[in-house]
């Protein structure tokens, strides 16, 4: 498995479509925190998940969201 930070960025007035996306949508994020800026006006969610690839990573979020991801393939890097 690897790790991917996916971001997915969106206008004010596409807030409540981001959160909505998740109504009926089964996956194993959903009911979960996770960070965001919305509500300090930046309009951004990251997620940080495990997947064999990026189409599993992206298979986690909803179409809507999925649509307008970036995903970045990430790994632990020691801070000296």
């Amino acid at each position: 498995m690897a790790s991917f930070i996916l971001q997915h960025a969106h206008q004010p007035s596409e807030c409540r479509h981001a959160f909505a996306a998740w109504k009926g949508y089964d996956s194993p994020l959903r009911h979960r925190s996770t960070m965001g800026s919305c509500a300090e006006g930046g309009h951004e969610l990251w997620w940080t998940v495990e997947a064999a690839d990026e189409t599993a990573a992206r298979a986690l979020l909803p179409p809507y969201l999925a649509e307008r991801v970036t995903i970045r393939r990430v790994a632990p890097v020691p801070i000296p």
